[in-house]
């Protein structure tokens, strides 16, 4: 990102220390879960928004079971009714064991009543719970297409008054596809409430826009070197203007190179370098943005090499290796950002991958995410802009999205930099990281696997540049 960055707070950073096997977090605040008598799981709610313009169903899971148990059977369903728009959008706000391991479909019910025709199924990627252990706060939304009015009143699971929370018998939890506390809408069904929800093409934040798109960018960064003409003639400008983030004025063309790479998909990458002694003056940092602010609604994707550890030099730099698109910081500024920092940064812990979706750069007015874990090596971040939702994706799992005010409101550019947010100690360093292939989609939202699909495409015609998305 270009503007000056000042201390950022990750939300999922305070609560997780991270998601890799067991979450070894307390139940003890959530004793009043619903459950019936020896079951294995129980579920706590909490009304987020009693409002008009969203719906925010918050939960608890605790293991109340003799065992380990594997969130992966666990499904929660929230049942409503749809009122002034047929689609609606799920979020996951904030989870105390990370939004990258809570997922949310949701399903039209086959017989439907007065007061729900279609729910919310909540459910998990993995990971398990300690006898006694919680979720924790797992804070969640549902909002219809373009934010229009919902009514929360005649929705069967809603309950004004559950301000804290508490025991429902209107929301049904399932282990292993049994029922053990709530009641559906008309009696809980024989079948597996964990079976794979009915849904509208429209109803999630990853579905929908999908057809061909009507302009696309691929590039392998097939150049000679920086200053190779054709890298101008294919839209794009290694900067080496003033101002940050980082260390101030410190950008450079020297710091890309175009090297094989027996690694890479094609046998080649875009390698960007960041150096640096300890001092500004013996800093080089590395930026490369396309020329032309035309990317808005589709699908964005590369294929990026990240590195845990400086290729030279002594660790210990909070360095910056990022994906991301942005506008100028003007009224109508947009960003969306893939940032990864090894060793933390700006108070968050080592091994943070964020995904952050901007509305104002000035007044810091930003949602995020932290997936912690290290990510040394090849990854393929997508990001999907379609339908008011920005869905962010590592190596084909969701890990984030936004709506509302946090999605772009201008054509943005793509770009690509490596930099350090401070400069902790002196001696030479230098840190890399390397970009296989980027690949834009317009006005399509499309998986992790089309966009794939995709590319081996353009490598098995023998494609290295293609650009039909228009300049205005």
């Amino acid at each position: 990102m270009r503007h000056n960055s000042a201390p950022r707070r990750s939300i999922a950073a305070l609560a997780a220390a991270g998601v890799a096997g067991a979450f070894g977090l307390t139940a003890a605040a959530f004793s009043t879960a619903a459950h019936a008598a020896g079951a294995p799981a129980a579920l706590a709610y909490h009304v987020g928004s009693t409002g008009s313009d969203m719906v925010e169903p918050w939960f608890t899971v605790t293991n109340t079971g003799s065992g380990s148990l594997d969130l992966s059977t666990v499904k929660i369903r929230y049942y409503f009714t749809v009122d002034s728009s047929p689609s609606y959008q799920f979020a996951c706000e904030w989870a105390q064991i990370g939004c990258g391991n809570v997922t949310g479909t949701i399903g039209t019910l086959a017989s439907p009543t007065a007061t729900a025709d279609h729910y919310l199924e909540v459910g998990f990627t993995g990971g398990s719970l300690a006898p006694g252990a919680s979720t924790g706060d797992l804070q969640l939304r549902m909002n219809a297409a373009g934010w229009a009015p919902v009514n929360q009143a005649d929705d069967y699971s809603f309950n004004a008054s559950q301000s804290s929370y508490g025991p429902t018998n209107t929301i049904t939890l399932a282990v292993n596809g049994s029922v053990v506390s709530g009641t559906a809408p008309g009696g809980n069904p024989p079948t597996s409430p964990s079976s794979s929800p009915s849904t509208s093409p429209s109803t999630s934040p990853s579905s929908g826009g999908g057809g061909n798109p009507s302009g696309v960018l691929f590039d392998d960064f097939s150049y000679s070197g920086p200053s190779d003409p054709n890298l101008g003639a294919h839209g794009w400008a290694i900067r080496t203007s003033a101002g940050g983030p980082g260390v101030q004025n410190t950008w450079s063309a020297d710091t890309f190179s175009f090297p094989a790479d027996s690694t890479a998909q094609g046998g080649h990458v875009m390698d960007l370098t960041a150096s640096t002694d300890g001092t500004t003056s013996g800093t080089k940092q590395s930026e490369i943005d396309t020329t032309h602010q035309k990317f808005f609604e589709g699908t964005y994707a590369a294929r990026v090499y990240f590195n845990d550890a400086p290729t030279t030099g002594a660790n210990g730099d909070h360095v910056n290796e990022t994906f991301y698109t942005i506008t100028p910081d003007n009224s109508l500024y947009s960003e969306d950002d893939f940032e990864y920092l090894p060793n933390g940064g700006w108070g968050g812990p080592a091994n943070s991958m964020y995904t952050t979706s901007w509305y104002s750069a000035d007044a810091m007015d930003r949602v995020t995410n932290d997936a912690i874990g290290s990510l040394q090596g090849w990854h393929t971040l997508v990001a999907t802009v379609y339908g008011g939702t920005v869905t962010y994706y590592i190596d084909g799992k969701q890990v984030f999205s936004s709506t509302g005010k946090y999605y772009p409101r201008e054509a943005m550019t793509i770009d690509f930099n490596e930099w350090f947010i401070d400069l902790p100690f002196t001696g030479a360093r230098t840190w890399n990281e390397k970009v296989n292939w980027v690949y834009y989609a317009k006005g399509v939202a499309q998986s992790p696997t089309d966009v794939q699909n995709a590319v081996n495409g353009y490598y098995q015609g023998g494609t290295h540049f293609t650009d039909s998305v228009p300049n205005s």
